[in-house]
Formats: structure tokens, sequence, C-alpha cells
């Protein structure tokens, strides 16, 4: 990648993430920044989920999306999906990683929707044939 600048809002947010076969995982919802040594501010994360874009919305439409992904949460706090800064390869139209999606975590409200309305669509189970 370069050492150009990046703006969050044009480079990084809402870009489409592919991953190192061209499988679609999502788009970048929201950024986790950290500290570089120097005190600059560095993208340490990009954060996949509508618990995510939830927190990045705000107001009363980013609570309720929150709230879904937690009521669509089987297990504790939903966290979104947290994808290391490291893990992008190129920044373009998408962000491209350098791993593949089976290594990434699932955000939980796609496996619900896979499980409870997808899968339960005839002829679901024979889209990959």
């Amino acid at each position: 990648m370069t050492d150009k600048p990046l703006r969050v809002d044009f480079d990084l947010l809402d870009r489409q993430i592919v991953d190192l076969d061209g499988y679609l995982v999502g788009k970048v919802d929201d950024i986790e920044f950290g500290t570089a040594a120097d005190g600059r501010p560095v993208v340490a994360a990009i954060l996949v989920g509508h618990h995510a874009l939830g927190r990045r919305i705000g107001g009363v439409l980013g609570r309720w999306m929150a709230a879904v992904a937690r009521r669509l949460h089987t297990t504790g706090d939903p966290q979104p999906l947290r994808i290391p800064f490291e893990r992008v390869a190129k920044i373009g139209s998408a962000l491209w990683l350098d791993v593949r999606h089976e290594l990434l975590d699932t955000p939980a409200l796609e496996l619900w929707l896979r499980d409870n309305v997808i899968g339960r669509i005839p002829g679901a189970s024979d889209a990959g044939q």
C-alpha cells in the first residue's frame, strides 16, 4: 500500500471488502483507531456488522440497528467483525484482504439471516451447485 494519507470517509467507509479469493466479505461499517509510537492516529482495524454501523450512524436509527444486532445475537454482547488493518493488502474501489474469508468470524446477524431467512427459501441449499 502507499504511504499517502488516508481519508477515512472517502477511502475506507462503506467500501466493499474482498478476500484473497475474491469472496465478498462485507462492507466497512466503521473504523477503529489506534496511536502510533510517535503519537499519530492510525487505523487499527476495520469493523463490519450492523452493530458497528449502528454505533457509527447514531441517533434513533443507529440505536435501533444496534438493538436488532444485539437481539439476533445468540450469546453475550455482540461485537462487530474486526479485521486488523494489517490484513488489508490493497485499497481501491474496494478493500482487498491478504487472507481468506474462512479465517474471519462471521457476524451474528449474517448467520441468523442465513439460517432463518435465506435457508428457508426453496432451492437455497442448491444455490452453490
